[in-house]
């Protein structure tokens, strides 16, 4: 499955592993999980682990934009890890759709991200 979801810290923290292309109907498991997550736990810290991701299609980015507006306020911290220089620039394009504290880890400080989360 190309999204994953890890419930770590008795779910207050969250990490989400992306891979390969999105596509629309990967939002249709992965938005009631985080849903749900955020309904029980209110906001949320997220690990965005974009190693291994190649992108959206033009209908998985729209879902990922709705989600984005829907979650504005559901996100207290949001740590992306990844391993290339779009995907940092990503770090600061997202900022605008979130309240959460955004911050880019190279995946070499993956542990440094998840202890910056907590």
């Amino acid at each position: 499955m190309p999204i994953q979801i890890k419930e770590e810290n008795e779910g207050n923290t969250v990490e989400v592993f992306v891979t390969g292309r999105l596509v629309k109907e990967d939002y249709e498991h992965f938005v009631p999980e985080f849903d749900r997550l955020a309904a029980l736990h209110g906001k949320l810290r997220v690990l965005f682990d974009m190693t291994d991701f190649h992108g959206w299609t033009a209908g998985a980015l729209w879902e990922d934009t709705k989600f984005a507006l829907h979650h504005f306020n559901s996100i207290e911290r949001l740590a992306m890890v990844g391993n290339s220089k779009w995907e940092q620039g990503m770090a600061t394009f997202c900022k605008p759709f979130t309240r959460a504290e955004v911050r880019y880890f190279d995946q070499s400080a993956a542990q440094e991200a998840r202890k910056w989360l907590k």
